[in-house]
């Protein structure tokens, strides 16, 4: 199939036949060049919630461009009823949205050159996918979402990373990527960064506990090193490392011969958030074929209490400053505490000097002014209650 990007080339697609898959021509959720905002997909529904528990899932699925593979890939989402679940290795070209005919929505990114290598996407709940604002397919290993919520609205990030074997070329040129897209991001939105970053953080946390716990498994590597530092560029937790779970719990990933065990697909989430983080473990019991765990993350949204009585702004009748005895009253008494003021030593610190000034301005206020008396305005005016009058003469 052929998408034509607004302005853009036309991109071919290949996706392997599927009854499971059909293709929507709704388009609107993505904002493209050439697209307002107001054009885009209104969502109607909320996805981070305070009482609401949301599931978030991480796999390296090694394909999807196979027949059928869809279908298991889904059929696992809704066992685990997760909301999102970002898909590394997908393998499709091009990029694209798609409809499965259980209901699921999936939005993907790959190659261009048709070649059916690495390839990201995020397949998403029937709830998540009514509360999608907007979604951006940024290369074949990167992908980005974002979600409406009455709370804090919600960015998904979702990556495949160069293995350890890559050249520092490349793991150089994706972190620079990644980071241009974190840039670029609302900066009070909840980002959750998920993906298989082929890195191994380890268990020793030593002067970097404000990026990871001391759950992890394993020793740091190189591309352990770069995530750690990119997660402390940008204030970011590796969330799997933040539970004491079993080590069969916490290793993502298994080698061929079943003896060797690592950590390297993550989930990261920025720091003021990580309280909303309740708990990243890996699922042992999914399975479509893959050497990858799932990993699924739980969020409940926790959000700070606003104390309303702290710091309480006053607010003086500053009317009654239109009579001339009044005036003249809250002049003199202003005076008379600038003066006792000005005999302070001048080696006061500046901060101390305004907290009297402050002081001496709001107790003179107070006093004299004394603070303003909410009145209560008829909700009928006097033209209603003319009116009401007249319908009763009449009547």
């Amino acid at each position: 199939m052929k998408i034509q990007k607004p302005g853009l080339d036309v991109v071919t697609c290949q996706i392997p036949e599927d009854d499971n898959i059909r293709f929507s021509d709704d388009r609107s959720s993505m904002t493209l060049v050439g697209q307002s905002r107001k054009e885009a997909h209104r969502p109607t529904e909320s996805l981070a919630k305070p009482k609401q528990v949301l599931n978030i899932g991480n796999w390296n699925v090694r394909t999807m461009y196979a027949i059928g593979k869809t279908a298991q890939v889904a059929k696992v989402m809704n066992e685990y009823k997760l909301d999102i679940l970002g898909i590394s290795e997908c393998r499709w070209t091009g990029f694209g949205k798609l409809k499965l005919s259980t209901g699921e929505t999936v939005v993907y990114s790959g190659r261009e050159d048709g070649v059916h290598r690495s390839g990201v996407a995020i397949m998403l709940s029937k709830h998540a996918e009514r509360a999608l604002i907007e979604w951006r397919p940024v290369n074949d290993r990167i992908i980005t979402a974002r979600f409406y919520s009455n709370y804090i609205k919600v960015t998904i990030i979702h990556v495949y990373a160069p293995t350890l074997d890559a050249t520092d070329e490349a793991k150089d040129s994706f972190y620079e990527q990644l980071q241009t897209v974190v840039e670029v991001v609302n900066q009070h939105d909840m980002v959750i960064i998920t993906g298989d970053m082929n890195a191994k953080v380890g268990a020793d946390n030593k002067d970097k506990e404000t990026v990871m716990g001391k759950h992890g498994t394993g020793v740091i590597n190189n591309n352990g090193e770069r995530l750690v530092d990119f997660c402390g560029l940008n204030n970011f937790v590796i969330s799997g490392t933040l539970f004491p779970h079993k080590e069969i719990h916490k290793n993502t990933w298994t080698s061929p011969d079943k003896r060797t065990n690592n950590q390297i697909d993550h989930v990261l989430i920025n720091k003021k958030y990580r309280s909303s983080v309740r708990d990243t473990r890996v699922m042992r019991g999914a399975d479509v074929a893959s050497d990858h765990q799932l990993v699924r993350t739980q969020i409940k949204l926790k959000l700070k209490k606003q104390d309303k009585k702290a710091n309480p702004r006053m607010k003086y009748d500053v009317s009654k400053l239109q009579y001339p005895a009044i005036k003249n009253q809250f002049s003199v008494e202003l005076k008379n505490r600038f003066a006792v003021l000005e005999a302070v030593s001048d080696d006061v610190d500046i901060e101390a000097k305004w907290d009297n000034f402050n002081n001496a301005f709001n107790q003179s206020a107070k006093e004299v002014l004394g603070t303003r008396k909410r009145k209560q305005k008829p909700w009928i005016g006097v033209e209603s209650w003319k009116k009401v009058e007249r319908e009763n003469i009449l009547k």
